[in-house]
């Protein structure tokens, strides 16, 4: 079975990640459609082999991956898994020329994003999430993207931060205090936004996606102590920097959400060959390399299909030997203070 990892900073029995989690955007069609049959089933290998955290987002398939979600959870006790969503968006019904995410979510219903960070949004939002994915309660509600990657500027991100801190958070605040959900925090691509938020507010969790990773370790600077400080835990999103450190550095290769640039390539294959002279596959060190860390309760990699789903299995069992971490801050690979 997977090894788990308990969270109580508020004293109030709080919650058992496994360090395994399903991050659930690609069972929304990311880039590719799949049928429900074929995300019930990595679904169902996922539980199989005994993950217990689920994230997902209305954003992800537009609301798509909500809804294949509820297939899996409904005849589980509610008691035996930990579950995430998001805020900061309502979906709109539209007609199919007129939807989001062309190109991006392919096959999924006709909706278009409506960013909304305040008070009365961010409940609206729970209630349609509870209904799309079928369950009593939500654990974890983050405020998703408050980051300069999806509103484009400083000065939109730090309008849209000052908007949830008016409304959104005092609404997860309220449904915290009320044990309508068990924790909040902020679900967002830059580690910056979210010691901006820790800085300012009573957060639980983040979920930090693609920052802190075999080749990014940024948040290392002052974002990840800060949290260690306060026992707030880190869920890491996107371990794989997108995938590159799950392939290699093939052609074609994807860091980012796009094509990996030369300093990316050329990284991602010194990581390689120290693991390979240790006889471990990259993307096993890539997946382990931040559970080293006192802050982080789980790491969520996505997987559309059931070879992605084995492979990240095997990842979360896999014994690495000290002298491969060792290497690498040897090596300047990783930070001399990443744990």
């Amino acid at each position: 079975m997977l090894t788990t990892r308990h969270w109580d900073r508020l004293g109030n029995g709080g919650l058992t990640f496994t360090e395994l989690g399903f991050g659930a955007a690609p069972i929304g069609n990311l880039f590719k459609a799949i049928t429900d049959d074929q995300a019930h089933a990595v679904l169902e290998a996922a539980w199989a082999g005994g993950v217990r955290y689920f994230d997902t987002a209305p954003l992800y398939g537009l609301g798509l991956s909500e809804t294949r979600l509820n297939r899996l959870l409904r005849d589980k006790p509610r008691n035996s898994y930990v579950l995430s969503s998001k805020v900061g968006r309502l979906l709109k019904a539209v007609p199919p020329d007129q939807r989001d995410g062309i190109g991006k979510w392919i096959d999924v219903p006709s909706r278009q994003e409506i960013y909304d960070y305040g008070y009365d949004a961010t409940m609206r939002s729970l209630e349609f999430s509870l209904e799309r994915l079928g369950v009593d309660r939500i654990d974890i509600l983050y405020a998703h993207d408050l980051d300069i990657f999806n509103h484009g500027s400083a000065e939109a991100l730090l309008a849209r931060l000052d908007a949830f801190m008016a409304g959104g958070y005092r609404a997860l605040l309220a449904l915290r205090d009320q044990g309508v959900i068990r924790a909040f925090g902020g679900g967002i691509n830059e580690w910056q936004p979210c010691q901006w938020l820790l800085e300012r507010g009573d957060f639980d969790l983040f979920l930090l996606a693609g920052r802190y990773t075999l080749l990014e370790q940024e948040a290392q600077e002052s974002f990840l102590p800060l949290c260690v400080e306060r026992g707030v835990g880190i869920v890491v999103g996107g371990p794989y920097n997108s995938g590159i450190l799950a392939t290699g550095p093939q052609p074609r290769a994807h860091w980012n959400y796009a094509p990996a640039p030369d300093w990316v390539m050329q990284k991602a294959a010194r990581l390689q060959g120290v693991c390979a002279r240790h006889g471990v596959r990259l993307v096993d060190a890539a997946f382990q390399f931040p559970l080293r860390h006192p802050a982080v309760v789980s790491v969520i990699p996505g997987g559309q299909g059931l070879e992605e789903m084995a492979s990240n299995l095997a990842a979360a069992q896999t014994k690495i030997p000290q002298s491969l971490w060792g290497q690498l801050r040897d090596e300047g690979l990783v930070r001399a203070d990443a744990p």
